[in-house]
């Protein structure tokens, strides 16, 4: 499949340069997409951000010359990428455990991450039900979580803050700032603020309509935009898996053969409807161009 191979080929140049300078605009050429949506699909789809990535394949090569030689830990440092032998055995010590003078020991025990493959794997047989729209602006408040996507800890964050807001007040604060009334939910979840290492924040959100909006909420302009909307089986926080699901096949299955790719935009959103009444639902918005 061509985008496997793409992927290779970008995983390949990283490591070709691990002790050069890696260029993300050379790897998105490569991968045949935006530097965005390179870093944002690498992400999703391997777990572990780009910038992480390519430290973890860095420092286990370290460790390997360290074990293997008798190379100085400051030659090592600079070959490597760190501008002092205090931030490289940081970075060594964060990741093995140890100090780099110390890899060298009989019997200590070091982390290895081995070259990432990008292999072919059936998927696809359950359809990913999606329409295309374009929206004007709009604006959504609510609360703000910082979190991150290394080793999965938003997935841990995000539910967590949800349960929080729910049992202290605060969604329901939220609520009656919107002018929603008891029984229907809070409209949107909305991730952004992603940087290459893997930090990003989320808001629990409502849309801002005509309605002043109270000091001790954020506020984030939503720009003009085409939208790929993702319908989900969601249908209340039981569910959440499901909606985890969407997300990961998004990136794994839909965009590697969609003639679309993800905007420059730094929104991604889950939009919640419905009341107690009818039931609730639940859609993925992702921002999109055509490639």
């Amino acid at each position: 499949m061509e985008w496997i191979d793409r992927m290779n080929n970008a995983v390949d140049y990283i490591e070709l340069n691990l002790t050069d300078e890696i260029s993300y605009e050379k790897l998105a050429q490569i991968a045949c997409c935006s530097t965005y949506h390179f870093q944002r699909m690498f992400s999703f789809i391997t777990g572990v951000p780009l910038s992480e990535y390519i430290r973890r394949r860095r420092l286990t090569l370290a460790a390997f010359e360290l074990q293997t030689s008798n190379i100085k830990v400051i030659d090592v440092a600079v070959k490597y990428g760190y501008e002092s032998p205090e931030a490289f055995s940081r970075a060594f010590k964060n990741l093995h455990g140890v100090m780099p003078i110390s890899a060298r020991d009989i019997g200590v025990s070091l982390k290895a991450f081995p070259k990432m493959t990008f292999l072919i794997s059936i998927k696809g047989v359950s359809e990913m039900n999606y329409r295309i729209e374009e929206k004007e602006s709009f604006e959504v408040f609510g609360l703000e979580l910082k979190t991150t996507v290394i080793n999965g800890q938003c997935y841990k964050d995000i539910p967590a803050f949800w349960m929080a807001c729910g049992q202290d007040g605060r969604g329901q604060s939220l609520l009656e700032a919107a002018g929603k009334k008891t029984g229907e939910p809070i409209d949107a979840g909305v991730t952004y603020a992603h940087n290459a290492n893997g930090d990003m924040s989320y808001m629990v959100g409502c849309m801002k309509k005509d309605q002043a909006v109270p000091p001790e909420y954020k506020t984030l302009a939503i720009p003009k935009q085409t939208w790929a909307i993702f319908k989900t089986e969601w249908k209340s926080e039981n569910d959440d898996e499901k909606l985890h699901e969407v997300w990961r096949r998004i990136y794994s299955e839909w965009f590697p053969v969609a003639s679309y790719e993800h905007a420059d935009c730094d929104f991604d959103m889950e939009m919640y409807f419905g009341d107690l009444q009818s039931g609730y639902s639940a859609e993925i918005w992702i921002p999109v161009i055509q490639k």
